[in-house]
């Protein structure tokens, strides 16, 4: 109804539990389109063994306030059997851009992340979807993807939007306790570093990686799951940076999987 009137529809996928972020990404909508559509919908096929699927945070009816307060026209809930029916067995799966960072660690992830959105792209009918970047490989996922199946769909990126302390907004950050909540901050701290050390003349990726290495485990209740300093838009890594390059990483905080990135940017380059 929406497209036959003429009007223009901004989509913002979410898993609810509905933070600032998200908020931000619905105003993005807002200012681009007629109407603004967003899904709620913690999607099974993106979680693997092990992880939080069951214990994922859900909030329903605060997401309903959240939304209409954004002038969201639509929620879109669909429950598991409605996009996942008996014998389902279509799947989405990108050749090369999920095998760097957070695909290493979560193999069957941007499957599922491919096959939930190409199904929501299909359901809503958007002219705009807008992710975070926060999320910097399933944005570049998405992109390819709608390249690759002539979607006719803009992909938006919008910033990472941060607490005021810098941590950068997940809804997984409600399982941090106080005391992991200041060992987290040490992601954004390191991105920052990195930022330093390359202005200081240092373009050794392998260098910077180390120093953000150390500045994390320096922190209690830290893991490392990767360090990558890669190629912004092949997520190829690089030795050396002679470009904007896009540092990213994950990092176990507790229990908790933590991730950031930053683009890195030689002083006097042009993006």
């Amino acid at each position: 109804m929406i497209r036959r009137s003429g009007k223009t529809i901004a989509f913002v996928p979410t898993m609810g539990f509905l933070h600032e972020g998200h908020l931000s990404l619905m105003r993005e909508g807002r200012n681009r389109c007629d109407d603004v559509v967003i899904s709620i919908f913690v999607n099974p096929t993106q979680f693997g063994p092990g992880e939080d699927l069951e214990s994922y945070p859900r909030s329903f009816e605060r997401d309903c306030e959240l939304a209409e307060k954004q002038g969201v026209n639509a929620i879109f809930a669909p429950n598991e059997k409605e996009l996942y029916g008996k014998n389902f067995q279509t799947y989405v799966k990108l050749e090369d851009l999920p095998n760097h960072l957070c695909g290493i660690s979560r193999p069957v992830h941007f499957r599922g992340v491919a096959t939930v959105v190409t199904k929501l792209f299909n359901i809503v009918k958007p002219h705009f979807a807008i992710f975070g970047q926060k999320d910097y490989q399933q944005v570049a996922v998405i992109r390819q993807m709608v390249k690759d199946l002539n979607f006719d769909i803009e992909i938006v990126g919008h910033p990472t939007v941060r607490e005021t302390d810098g941590l950068a907004m997940s809804s997984r950050n409600s399982y941090l306790t106080p005391d992991q909540r200041v060992s987290a901050l040490s992601l954004y701290a390191s991105l920052k570093k990195a930022q330093t050390l390359l202005e200081n003349g240092i373009t050794d990726a392998a260098e910077i990686i180390r120093a953000a290495s150390e500045l994390i485990t320096s922190h209690p209740g830290t893991a490392i799951d990767y360090i990558t300093i890669c190629d912004p838009e092949t997520l190829a890594d690089m030795e050396t940076i002679s470009k904007p390059a896009l540092m990213a990483l994950a990092v176990k905080v507790g229990k908790t999987r933590v991730i950031d990135n930053m683009i890195l940017d030689i002083p006097g380059s042009q993006r």
